[in-house]
């Protein structure tokens, strides 16, 4: 069975809490007019409303949870994450993330939860990662096949043009044994390319995104958030 599956774009929550370590507890709200996970769609392609909230130490110490509805096309109608990390800088505009990211849907039919480890670096303009599944439920993928087998390399590019808005292209590729259970091939690519601008009354972003899975057409994707410290 095809297993289409979640999160928010992990690497970008993390990047937001490295650099604002000094606060205690932020939350965030916002709506999407499609919610991709690694290019993919996880509500059939209609909007999604999404939230979380975060703690984070000046250690370099966080963690999290976040929550959106989904539509797999069966019972399972939200996602429930929850993270932990640390993150940091050295040098010369480096800086770097660990995290393990846990995927849950808890009124899901089957056993389909999934955590996964992240190792992020970025420098300046350009932010690099790589995930690799640690544990995941008996349904993510069935024998023969391995359901743990799942790893996912990206790249983003995020250029300012001025002090509120922004520019960003982004390239991942997935591949393991899970990519075959869910799309029947070890491994894809996705790409995207975005603009946001930042107000007082929250970041608004335009979205342009695509697969090189077959059948699978480009996406416009429309975004509103808000963060506000507790």
């Amino acid at each position: 069975m095809n297993k289409q599956l979640i999160s928010t774009t992990a690497i970008l929550l993390t990047s937001m809490l490295a650099g604002t370590a000094h606060a205690a507890v932020e939350a965030n709200i916002g709506v999407t007019s499609n919610y991709l996970w690694r290019g993919v769609t996880q509500t059939d392609d209609a909007a999604a409303v999404q939230g979380g909230i975060d703690y984070s130490h000046e250690s370099g110490f966080y963690a999290g949870t976040w929550a959106s509805n989904v539509d797999f096309g069966d019972n399972t109608s939200y996602e429930l994450d929850v993270y932990a990390g640390f993150a940091g800088s050295f040098g010369d505009s480096f800086e770097y993330d660990l995290y393990y990211l846990y995927y849950a849907y808890p009124d899901a039919d089957g056993s389909i939860d999934l955590g996964e480890v992240t190792a992020a670096v970025s420098w300046k303009w350009i932010a690099v990662s790589y995930s690799h599944l640690v544990n995941a439920g008996s349904d993510v993928a069935s024998e023969p096949l391995d359901n743990k087998d799942m790893s996912y390399l990206q790249t983003t590019l995020t250029y300012p043009i001025s002090d509120t808005l922004s520019v960003s292209a982004h390239y991942g590729y997935s591949s393991g044994d899970v990519v075959t259970a869910w799309y029947g091939r070890d491994d894809y690519a996705d790409y995207s390319l975005s603009l946001s601008k930042d107000t007082d009354l929250g970041s608004v972003s335009f979205t342009v995104s695509d697969t090189d899975l077959k059948n699978d057409d480009a996406k416009i994707l429309l975004g509103y958030s808000y963060s506000f410290s507790l």
